[in-house]
């Protein structure tokens, strides 16, 4: 099926026209006055976006739509863990019916990517990964989710952890999760030997939070780059978080970056405020992988997140200091192109902070008409106009799912 985008503006260029050949961008051209086709969209001079992929996020935790409660979490992951175990078979609303509610509110802000977290442990079973996959099967139309079998509670504290992160990845789940090797599970040989054996065993991706600070931190990730290049996983692993990696010496940061790059282990992040920042530039200057993502959202371990991904888009700008629209932009580009890559290795790194990719001919058309003058006023201004689309089909319009 052709359908025509009339009128819009890719990255904020001229004033174009737009054609779709299916699930594909096939042609771009000057806008021109012509009679609109039934299924062509008129894009009313908004800007034109590659949609956005959230890459970490946590949707079995979500409280989205439910009445606000005050935080109870004490601090530390492990005290987390147990006030979220305590409190999230008590929502008001099942998590099967709030999984699909929040994926569908990131659908209709303009996100058709989303790589999710799902707590497999010996409490919780496989109840909320099902939660997930259901979720996925409900908007298989609108959106492509990719499932991490994620133990939150860690491999070896809690005896029959390990035999249900390997259930999860029988019962569906696309990617192995880790935690913290070291200061969690205080065994890190043990707990990778884990994760990248079923890894192995199962031709998954790995996908490893890492909160640990500093030298500590530093050396789980040496210890997960060793394996990836080991067994030749380059271009399937992500270092979630990764708080404690970048504050070192300058050149413990680039010897960093540079393995990450030759390993092609990518990195995601939720912008978080008052810890260090990624060293965003460095990253895309090696052609280091980076997303972005949303993380919990309103839920038991913070009251952070709204499903809108050009709201945290603006975030990432604002807590690494964004002025120049050039960086603001690469904040967009990082928030939809970026994790992307991550979601499909044949997708091409991004090349630089100039590096404006995802609408060119040939690229699949999952796209965002969004309100604003430039890229950077649409992450200032956050507008409600936007249209949706997912493989070439309009599947939100205002803020609302078709």
């Amino acid at each position: 099926m052709s359908m025509w985008i009339r009128r819009c503006r890719p990255w904020g260029g001229d004033l174009s026209d737009v054609r779709l050949d299916g699930e594909v961008v096939a042609e771009i051209s000057s806008a021109r006055e012509a009679a609109a086709g039934p299924d062509d969209v008129d894009g009313r001079a908004r800007l034109l976006l590659p949609a956005f992929a959230d890459v970490h996020v946590h949707l079995d935790s979500t409280r989205l739509g439910l009445p606000f409660r005050p935080h109870t979490g004490g601090p530390g992951v492990w005290a987390m863990m147990l006030n979220d175990r305590e409190h999230w078979r008590g929502a008001e609303v099942g998590i099967t019916e709030r999984v699909a509610q929040t994926l569908g509110m990131m659908v209709a802000r303009g996100t058709t990517r989303v790589r999710s977290f799902a707590q497999v442990d010996v409490d919780a079973g496989l109840e909320r990964l099902v939660a997930v996959l259901a979720a996925r099967e409900t908007h298989r139309d609108r959106a492509e989710v990719q499932v991490i079998a994620f133990p939150q509670a860690g491999l070896l504290l809690e005896e029959g952890s390990a035999q249900v992160l390997e259930d999860a990845l029988r019962a569906g789940a696309d990617v192995v999760g880790g935690i913290d090797p070291c200061s969690l599970d205080r065994d890190p040989v043990r707990h990778l030997d884990i994760v990248f054996g079923l890894a192995e065993r199962y031709g998954v991706p790995v996908d490893v939070h890492l909160h640990e600070p500093g030298d500590l931190g530093r050396f789980s990730a040496g210890l997960i780059l060793e394996r990836t290049v080991a067994l030749g996983m380059h271009g399937h692993v992500v270092v979630s978080h990764g708080y404690g990696l970048w504050d070192g010496t300058e050149t413990q940061t680039r010897s960093l970056v540079e393995r990450f790059a030759e390993a092609d282990v990518a990195t995601t992040t939720v912008a978080p405020g008052g810890r260090q920042n990624l060293p965003l530039e460095l990253l895309v200057e090696h052609g280091v992988r980076v997303g972005l993502g949303e993380d919990g959202q309103r839920d038991y371990w913070s009251p952070y997140g709204n499903a809108d991904m050009l709201d945290r888009t603006w975030q990432l700008a604002f807590t690494h200091g964004f002025r120049r629209d050039e960086l603001v932009e690469h904040c967009l580009a990082v928030a939809s192109r970026g994790g992307a890559s991550i979601m499909d290795r044949g997708l091409r790194r991004l090349t630089g902070t100039d590096d404006r990719p995802g609408l060119l001919v040939g690229d699949r058309a999952d796209l965002l008409l969004v309100g604003g003058e430039t890229p950077t006023a649409a992450v200032m201004d956050r507008l409600p106009d936007r249209t949706v689309l997912h493989r070439g089909r309009v599947v939100a319009e205002g803020l609302e799912l078709l």
